[in-house]
């Protein structure tokens, strides 16, 4: 394979020299031979990068899916390293591949949408929690402790303790503790049927302040009070069939005049 003696000028023992491949990388043109050298670069430091991938196992993803995502992030640092720039290729191989298995996790992995910078507070919470829990045992440490330890306002600390968990998901079928059988699912409210009455009432406004009172006292009864007709009958000292008969005939003439409005304003339009 090109390039693949090892140097001591690495910090690790399985990196390969490929200053020389990669300098003939950028000069060649697009073509097989071009390609079969981009894949033994890649091939070559592949080693590395599952390396990184090891780091991230345990927080609730597959190694090997791991390891799959740390060669998508080497592919691209291979594509786009510069050798003209003077950098050893793995001082940016190991920010990208980092970079990308970071990605996969925070698009991947959260059961919800969490802004990066809630992330970062997190992990900068979690970590300074576990150094603290190990100097004050018996007991977790406060809030204004992990502020301290983590460099991080108080009010930066509650929110990266929020976000402990976000990271997965309770379902709404998981029954609730001590609650005899009931789920989560039934503390979830529902849309209140009230809310679509709201329009209506406010169009038939108008016309009902333009009704005589009694016919208006009967509506309100039957709409709003929601009496049946025979006991808006008794309390006005009419028939049933009479209150039916008003009903129908101001529940016509409403929607006569709200007909009419619509037809005005779709003319206006």
């Amino acid at each position: 394979m090109p390039g693949a003696s090892r140097t001591k000028q690495h910090p690790h023992d399985d990196a390969p020299d490929t200053a020389a491949d990669f300098e003939r990388l950028a000069r060649l043109p697009e073509g097989p031979e071009r390609h079969a050298l981009r894949d033994d670069l890649v091939r070559a430091w592949l080693p590395m990068a599952e390396r990184i991938a090891v780091r991230f196992r345990g927080r609730g993803e597959a190694l090997e899916d791991l390891y799959q995502v740390a060669a998508v992030g080497l592919v691209k640092a291979v594509d786009h390293y510069d050798p003209e720039r003077g950098a050893a290729f793995e001082a940016y191989a190991v920010p990208t591949v980092t970079g990308e298995i970071k990605r996969h996790f925070r698009d991947h992995l959260w059961a919800l949408h969490v802004p990066r910078r809630v992330q970062d507070l997190r992990n900068r919470v979690r970590t300074a929690s576990r150094e603290l829990s190990a100097t004050v045992p018996g007991r977790a440490p406060t809030v204004a402790e992990i502020a301290s330890c983590a460099h991080l306002s108080e009010s930066e600390v509650r929110t990266g303790m929020e976000a402990l968990d976000c990271f997965s998901a309770l379902s709404l079928d998981a029954e609730l503790p001590r609650a005899d059988g009931y789920a989560l699912t039934d503390t979830v409210g529902g849309i209140d049927p009230g809310f679509d009455l709201i329009v209506d009432r406010t169009a038939v406004g108008p016309c009902l302040r333009a009704l005589p009172e009694r016919e208006r006292t009967i509506l309100y009864l039957r709409f709003y009070g929601g009496m049946t007709q025979s006991r808006i009958a008794s309390q006005l000292g009419i028939s049933q069939m009479h209150v039916s008969r008003l009903l129908s005939t101001c529940c016509a003439r409403i929607r006569e005049e709200l007909d009419e409005e619509s037809s005005r304003l779709a003319d206006a339009c």
